[in-house]
């Protein structure tokens, strides 16, 4: 497939895990890519160009108005305008309680992943909406659709990550930009990449994602594959919404687990 043939599109957070994997499919499908991250993102880019892809990269923090600005510029004086802006940068902030957490923690977990992608929406939407058509993607969290899955200052960027997804999407009626939301579940990245070592160190990465019907964690390209079809006009009617590709962590409350063909007493 080629379905990003000629389009310009910027990643974040592009230096490695979920950004790195769009990067790289975006490049593969024909997009031009300006891979954005604070660090790594020319290493993803000389992998792209690699193989004969089309990518530049620039350092950028995605909490940075100044940085923000400079990226999207880049996007459109180098190849004439801008289609698509993934917005996936993100940081953790760690697993503090709401007692523990200090108000520079949270601060910061604010300004880049919630205060980012309204950076990106902002400067990113009058651009795309100069081509006629294009699409705004941004990397929430199954933390941000209910509790249970990440720290209080982490739930509450990416909830508000969600609710700016619809916000935005509301806002730009008429201009045939579409802004929705992905809400990955526990997938292996950077960010989680110890967990998933540990696991594997001590022979049970089985129990890694065992809370969903799936019983795995995913694969960054797994979250990536679903970021490239909101951007395509195979999602051309999908707008305002929150897609959670968590292997169905949050399709249910807390119950006793039953196994597939069996019903436990």
């Amino acid at each position: 497939m080629a379905r990003f043939t000629g389009k310009s599109i910027i990643v974040t957070g592009a230096g490695s895990g979920i950004g790195r994997a769009a990067a790289t499919l975006f490049a593969a499908e024909g997009g031009q890519v300006i891979v954005a991250d604070k660090k790594g993102a020319e290493v993803t880019a000389e992998a792209i160009r690699a193989v004969g892809g089309t990518a530049h990269a620039i350092d950028m923090d995605a909490g940075s108005e100044e940085d923000v600005v400079r990226t999207v510029a880049l996007a459109c004086d180098t190849f004439g305008g801008l289609d698509v802006m993934f917005a996936n940068a993100g940081i953790s902030g760690g697993m503090a309680n709401i007692f523990d957490t200090d108000v520079a923690l949270i601060t910061d977990v604010l300004r880049v992943n919630l205060i980012g992608p309204f950076l990106a929406i902002k400067h990113a939407a009058p651009r795309i909406a100069e081509r006629g058509h294009g699409a705004i993607i941004l990397t929430a969290s199954v933390a941000g659709i209910r509790s249970g899955a990440g720290s209080p200052a982490y739930s509450a960027s990416k909830a508000g990550v969600i609710n700016l997804a619809q916000v935005s999407a509301q806002q730009l009626s008429g201009s045939n930009v579409r802004v929705n939301a992905i809400c990955p579940g526990l997938t292996e990245t950077g960010m989680t990449q110890s967990v998933f070592d540990y696991a594997r160190d001590a022979g049970k990465i089985d129990r890694v994602g065992r809370l969903n019907p799936l019983r795995r964690g995913a694969q960054p390209d797994e979250l990536a594959k679903v970021a490239l079809f909101l951007a395509s006009d195979d999602a051309s009617y999908v707008n305002g919404q929150a897609i959670a590709v968590d292997g169905g962590l949050s399709s249910s409350h807390p119950v006793t687990k039953q196994e597939y063909g069996r019903t436990s007493a």
